[in-house]
Order: structure tokens, then C-alpha cells, then sequence
């Protein structure tokens, strides 16, 4: 099966490249975690989090914590190519958590994070959620996604659910109001 399981339809989206470069088409769509390229996507996410992050920091879930039934993921395509994948966490009746974001390497910079980040903000907001927050590391591996995050609104917190504060990690949340 190609990126996406039988949960839901597929979102056609138009991302703006780099300027200069053409406009390219994604498909974002619910995934069922089965695809050889969303395993390595993933592997290589969590890969990077233990890298950039103090032992014992890494709060990214794994696979098996992907598919738990409170959390809904989203894989971006072009062809037959994995471009992203993103999560929406349910930790409460109004409160949610971005989890697993991570852009492949070769579509950096191509829309493809904030196309996966609006869907789960959209989905959020369609829930009834009226906030959305993360948790996520400090340092230069963790500037784009914090770039990415603050651009759409989200703003530096408390921590939240199970979460303590660090030095090193940071929370931020995204008020959705009533929809």
C-alpha cells in the first residue's frame, strides 16, 4: 500500500517551493504506518531526536506509540515518494499534542512541514480542541521546527501532560478557540 491506509481520503495540496522553483503538489493523507518509506522516515526521525537531545530527552514516539488509538497520523506524498509525516496526539476532550513532525531531508524547505502542521491544526479545530500543544528540544537542530511552529501562531509555555521542564526542552501551545 502506498502512503496511507484505508482511514481516510487523501488532502491534495499546493506547496510554494524555494523561490525560483516551480509550485509541486503533495498529498497529504491519514496513514496506517505500514509503508516501508514512512518506517525509515520515522526511524530517521527518532534517530535524529536522540542525537540532538540530552539522554533521557527524547519524548518522540516510536511506531507501536504512533499507532496507539489516541493518535492520528499524516504522511505527505509526491508520487511514490515520502515527503513528511506529522501526529496529532488526543490528550484530553480539549487538548491535543503535535507529535512525530519531520520533513525528509531531500524536501526541506518545501512547504511540506507547514502543509502536514495546518492539516493537524485543521483536524484539531474540526474536533472541537480548543488547544493544541508540543514539546520539543532547544539548539540549532531544532530552530526550523520552531520557526515552523511560531509562524503558526504557537507560543512558548507551561509544560503540560506527564512533561517536566528543562533546560533543555520547551513547550509550546496554540490556542484554537472555538473553531
Amino acid at each position: 500500500m502506498r502512503g496511507g491506509g484505508p482511514e481516510g481520503p487523501s488532502l491534495s495540496s499546493r506547496l510554494s517551493s524555494r523561490p525560483g522553483r516551480p509550485e509541486l503538489s503533495v498529498d497529504i493523507r491519514r496513514d496506517d504506518l505500514r509503508h516501508p518509506a514512512v518506517i525509515d522516515l520515522l526511524r530517521l526521525h527518532l534517530d535524529g531526536m536522540r542525537a540532538h537531545s540530552p539522554e533521557g530527552s527524547v519524548f518522540a514516539l516510536d511506531l507501536e506509540g504512533l499507532k496507539a488509538p489516541d493518535v492520528s497520523v499524516w504522511t505527505a506524498w509526491r508520487g511514490e515518494t515520502c515527503l513528511g509525516i506529522g501526529a496529532l496526539r488526543r490528550l484530553s476532550a480539549n487538548l491535543g499534542e503535535v507529535k512525530s513532525m519531520r520533513t525528509h531531508p531531500g524536501a526541506l524547505r518545501q512547504g511540506v512541514g507547514a502543509a502536514l502542521l495546518e492539516r493537524i491544526i485543521a483536524t484539531a479545530r474540526a474536533e472541537g480542541l480548543a488547544r493544541l500543544s508540543l514539546e520539543t528540544g532547544s539548539g540549532p537542530a531544532f530552530a526550523p521546527a520552531l520557526a515552523l511552529y511560531r509562524a503558526h501562531g504557537f507560543t512558548p509555555g507551561a509544560a503540560f501532560g506527564g512533561y517536566t521542564q528543562s533546560p533543555f526542552n520547551q513547550f509550546l501551545h496554540l490556542d484554537l478557540g472555538s473553531g
